[in-house]
This record gives structure tokens, sequence and C-alpha cells, in this order.
């Protein structure tokens, strides 16, 4: 073991990094969630476990807020790896067009969030916004809806801004596992008289497995961490419909100035976020395969 003591010294800084930027801030809200204080004064009351009994049994707020954040996780997960799969089975090949559709389907990554939701602010305005005027001109009245300040799709609606802005970004990890898979399969697919769907079942998804697990883990944190975005389109509303849980943390702490009570809300939401994400991995991994 002496001869690996020297390599040691090149992953202390990675370390030190990782100690001081996750471990200690980790810790720290641990400790604070078991008190109540405010974010203002330097007095804090050692109140034990009482915010996470507060939450867990006596909020509505926090329980709408997690059932709001789960119905996001699902359409963000469902729609956005699907449709990204299927853009990126479509633009596999290196041709110089679909390298172009690439390009444009990723441009939305790159634009800031804000910059997101201010463009489908205006896209779902009521009155002037280019989605009811367009279904107006189909003749399509009985869908027009109030699409951010309809409680019941005002979720699905910025979960669909989420997909728009990502999908270019995920079909991009896609085209990648596509592209690894050997050619060879596909001949011997088509030459055993397989079907298309036959051979996307059997060569093409189980081996696409690693992408998949990739994708669908980012997606989910992703839906999770989806706090900029809700704050500059709804900010929690109407009636907490779009209130996630990164927006309620935000709102007890620097709304309501209850940090030590945001800070529980922080311990119960990187659990939750870590027991679906190692839910994902041990369901996506045992269907990998290898020929």
């Amino acid at each position: 073991m002496r001869k690996y003591w020297p390599l040691s010294f090149f992953i202390l800084p990675g370390l030190l990094m990782y100690v001081i930027f996750f471990v200690f801030p980790a810790i720290s809200a641990l400790g604070l969630s078991l008190t109540d204080w405010n974010g203002i004064t330097p007095e804090r009351n050692f109140v034990g476990l009482a915010n996470y009994k507060e939450m867990l049994t006596n909020d509505p707020i926090f329980a709408q807020a997690f059932g709001n954040n789960i119905k996001y996780m699902l359409f963000v997960v469902f729609f956005q790896t699907l449709f990204s799969l299927i853009f990126a089975m479509m633009l596999v090949k290196n041709s110089r067009l679909n390298v172009f559709y690439r390009a444009l389907f990723f441009l939305p990554t790159i634009i800031a969030s804000i910059s997101v939701a201010f463009i489908w602010i205006f896209v779902y305005d009521p009155s002037i916004g280019s989605l009811n005027t367009f279904l107006t001109k189909l003749k399509l009245d009985f869908l027009i809806q109030s699409w951010l300040g309809d409680k019941n799709i005002a979720i699905y609606s910025i979960a669909v801004v989420q997909c728009w802005a990502h999908i270019g970004q995920v079909m991009v990890i896609f085209i990648a596992g596509l592209q690894s898979i050997p050619k060879s399969l596909y001949e011997v697919a088509r030459i055993e008289g397989a079907t298309p769907w036959q051979t996307f079942r059997h060569v093409t998804w189980p081996l696409l497995a690693p992408s998949a697990t990739i994708v669908v883990a980012y997606t989910t944190l992703q839906s999770f961490k989806a706090f900029d975005l809700i704050l500059a389109m709804t900010d929690g509303g109407p009636s907490y419909a779009t209130e996630i849980l990164s927006l309620f943390l935000y709102h007890q702490a620097f709304n309501h100035y209850k940090f030590g009570y945001a800070s529980a809300t922080a311990v119960i939401f990187m659990l939750i976020v870590a027991s679906i994400t190692l839910l994902q991995f041990k369901i996506l991994r045992a269907n990998k395969v290898s020929y």
C-alpha cells in the first residue's frame, strides 16, 4: 500500500474542496434544522425534531409542494426522455442537415432560465399570447386556457417549458449512446428478419441503458431544481399550485424568515432526491445487457 501513498496527494485538493463545499454545509444545514433560527438575530434555540414534526404532520403547503414536485418530475422525466430519444433516433446520422437540427434543438439549453420564463409568459398570456391566438386561428376556441392562471394545469404548463428548454441537451446524450452501438448488431437483426420494433426493443434500448440511466437521473435532479423557472413564471401561484419543494424552501427562508424550518426542508429535500435517484439507478441497471 505504501507505493500508493504519493498518489493520495493528487486527490487531496479535490477531497478538501468536497469537504469544504459539500460536507461542511450539509452538516451546518442539519444543525440549523434542529433550531428555530430566524436568519437575522444571533439567537437560536434548540428545538430538536420539532421542525420535522411540524413539516411532516401539520403543514399542508409542504404536502402540496411535495405533490406538485412529484407531478412535475413525472411529466418532465417521461416526456423529456421520450421526445429526446425520438429526436436522437431521427438525427443520429452525422449529415450536415442533422448537425444543423441538433444545434437548433440545443439552442434553448444555452438560454438563461429567466429569459426562457419571460418568453413563455408572453406565449401563455391569456389575452395576447401566441398560443391562444394560434388556437383561435385554428377555430379551437374550446382549448383556450389561462395556462398559468388555472391551478389545475399551471404546473404542467411550466413542465412543458422545462421540456422545451432541455430536450436538445438530453438528445445529445442519447445520440452519443446510439452512435456507440455496433452496427453489426443491426445487421444481424436485419438478417434474422427482426422488425423495427423488435430491433429497438432487443438491441437499441438495452444497449442504451447506460445513457438512459444518466438521462433519467439528470432529468429527475433537474425537475427538483427547477427553481428559477417557476419563480419567474408564477412564484408558486396560483394558490400554491406550482409551489415545489425548492420554492417552498426559499419562501420559508426569505419570505417568512424561518431558516431553521427551511433547513429541515432542505434535509428532507436531499433525502427525497437521493432516494428517488438510487431507486432509478437500481431499476435501470437491472435492465442493462451486453452482447
